[in-house]
This record gives C-alpha cells, structure tokens and sequence, in this order.
C-alpha cells in the first residue's frame, strides 16, 4: 500500500489513538478517572455515593446517579489500565469531533488531517487538563457533535439525552433542536435523559433523590465558584461582587444572555451552518452554566475551526487565548480572586470574555446575512 493512501485513511488517527493509551498508562494515576472509578464501585458496592469522597484523591462524586451507573465498567478495571483505555477513548472522540466538523463545513478529512489536528488541539489548555485530569468532557463533545452534525432518523437526539444524563448542560441542545424544528430529535432526547434518569432511581433510588432533591442547586458542591478557572457568568459574577451572586441577579443575566445566543445559533443552522449553531450552543451552555471550569471549555476545538473558515485571524486569536491560558496569570485560588483590580477582571476572564467575542460576531454577521448587506467574513462558506 503506498504511503499517500496509508495516510488518507485512519491509520494516522489509530497511531495517535494508540500513543494516547500508553501517555495515559504512563501518567502516575488520573485524578477525576479515580472518582469515576469510585462511582462506579459505589454502586457495584452498594456504598453511598454522596456524602463519602474517593480514598484515593479524596474528591467527591458530583454526577448525577446514572453517571457512576455508567462508570460500572471503569470500576472493573485497574488503574493503569482504566487510564489507558480512557485516554485513549478520549483521543478518539477529540479525533471524532474534529472529523464531524471538518465534513460539516464542506471539508475534506483524511486521516492525517484529523489526527494532525486532534493532536495539536492537545496544545489548549481545556484540552490538556481534559486529558491529565481524565476528565468525561471531550466524549460528551463528541457525543453531541456526532448527534447534532451527523443525524440519523432513527436515533437522532439520543447521544445528547445520555450526555444530559451524564452532565445536565448539554440539555441546552434539546433547547436548540426545538428551536431548529427538530423536535422528534428534541423528543427522543428528552426521552432518553428521562430513561437514563430512571436507571439512574432504579439503581440507587437513595442517592437519586439526594441529588435531585438536595444538591442539584448547590453549584459550591464542585468546588469554590469564585475560582479563576470557572469561566462561566456566575464566576465571573462571583469573582466581581466579592462573593456569590443573589439567583435573581445571576439569572437576570445569564438567561437572557444564553436566550440570545441560542436564537443567533438557530438562526445560522437555518443557513446551513450547522456546526457554528453548535458551537454557539456550546458557548450559550458554558456561560450559562454556574460552573464552567476551564476544562469544561474543549468545545474551544470546534469553535476554532468554524472560525477559520469565516476569520483565519479570528480564529488564531481565539486559539492563542486558550494556548496561553490568562485566566491565571493573575492571583488565583485560596480567595485572592476577590481582590482583582479591573485589568485583572478582564485578563482572568478571558475565556468567558472570547466567547461573547464569537456571539457578538455571530449576531451581526447573521443579522447582516438577513438585511443582504453580508460583511466579507460571513461569506466565506458560501464561497467555498
């Protein structure tokens, strides 16, 4: 076989695949991985699964029920090797992502491209601690790409259930897909959400009604809100008011924020670009959400490419904030947040402050698209 071939195929992403496994092996142990482990122990044990922390880092399970259900098969694994398997999985959903929005665009997707890419987005920042962490983030991204970009009739709709069922900001997509006028695929997304809810009742019906009943409002429960790397409004909020913000206020404006951005999401997938509503999703789901820590930001990957092909320089900006990671460069954690001066707010905001960026830039560009007056940027895919 000659090599021009050999790389057209996915033998280049299989390769990247590989030598994530064994980076993962290698690395002295993944702290998230471990309380995934422990969820899952938790319910093949019978233990309680709120209320303890995992013996190994000493973190507490924060998912919802069926996520330690679905974390079972992690808890049978040893540590080396659920490392291995789970960075390597990642790996491939990092590639999956890449490849779904590639041919979204019109793209072509050889293999050495998807991995090229997939292992230079490594370089981000969301995307490392995703990966040294052994954090569920980039399979939930693919999950809901794959849903939203490659649709079936059958199935469509289901993927985003589960990952809502894992992780409950990805309902901000069932949101989308009844704006689009999809709604059997809204349908059987909240259909599947409610099943995995179920499951979730009928393994643990005690832990269930602790989470749904008590801690689900409770966005200290996964840590300090005020801390740099939760790049969401309520962060910021946090971080501006010297201390958590009354509900009203946080709600005043997140929801009507992310209210907006999902009309402009919607108004781009009615023409045709698909994978900028879904990014703008993405971006409505992490501002919206109380917590959004930094790792929560891998959709930073897809919104890089969907930007390169409207701004090639927007697109370079937006990737150089998340390779040079300014939410720490000033004073962070233990509360010195709290004494940000002005320069400091806008530099340790930066993530949440790029992503309004991409959202203003979104409006006009659709809102000029729909007055016939297009600005050079927006036409871009249509050119192509």
């Amino acid at each position: 076989m000659k090599l021009s071939r050999l790389l057209e195929g996915p033998a280049p992403v299989v390769v990247l695949v590989v030598a994530a496994g064994i980076a993962g092996a290698l690395r002295d142990g993944l702290p998230d991985l471990f309380v995934y482990q422990y969820g899952g122990s938790a319910v093949l044990d019978g233990l309680p699964l709120y209320g303890t922390r995992d013996p190994v880092m000493g973190l507490p399970f924060t998912y919802p029920p069926f996520a330690a259900v679905a974390m079972v098969p992690l808890a049978l694994l040893p540590a080396t090797l659920a490392a291995a398997v789970w960075t390597a999985v990642s790996m491939a959903a990092l590639a999956a992502a890449v490849l779904v929005v590639l041919r979204s665009l019109g793209r072509s997707a050889p293999g050495w491209l998807v991995a090229l890419l997939a292992g230079s987005a490594v370089a981000l920042e969301p995307v490392w601690q995703n990966f040294v962490f052994g954090q569920v983030n980039l399979i939930l991204m693919a999950a809901v790409l794959v849903d939203l970009l490659r649709p079936s009739r059958r199935w469509s709709g289901v993927l985003i259930g589960v990952a809502a069922a894992v992780k409950l900001t990805p309902l901000v997509f069932v949101v989308l897909l009844v704006l689009v006028g999809r709604r059997a695929a809204a349908g059987r997304a909240a259909l599947a959400f409610a099943g995995c809810i179920a499951i979730g009742f009928a393994v643990k019906p005690g832990a269930s009604a602790t989470y749904w009943g008590e801690r689900l409002v409770e966005a200290s429960r996964v840590g300090p809100p005020q801390l740099a790397h939760n790049q969401s409004v309520y962060g910021a909020l946090t971080r501006l008011l010297d201390g958590p913000p009354p509900a009203l206020v946080w709600l005043a404006v997140a929801v009507p924020l992310a209210a907006a951005i999902l009309l402009v999401a919607a108004a781009w997938w009615r023409r045709g670009n698909q994978a900028l509503a879904a990014c703008l999703a993405a971006l409505a789901m992490l501002l919206a959400s109380p917590v959004s820590w930094s790792h929560h930001w891998v959709w930073a990957v897809p919104v890089a490419l969907v930007l390169w092909e409207h701004h090639r320089w927007a697109s370079v900006a937006w990737t150089a904030v998340f390779v040079a990671r300014p939410i720490v460069w000033p004073p962070w954690a233990e509360g010195r947040e709290y004494g940000w001066n002005s320069v400091e707010h806008v530099v340790g905001n930066a993530y949440l402050l790029a992503a309004l960026s991409v959202c203003a830039w979104a409006a006009v560009a659709v809102r000029a698209e729909v007055t016939g007056s297009r600005p050079r940027g927006a036409t871009a895919l249509r050119r192509r």
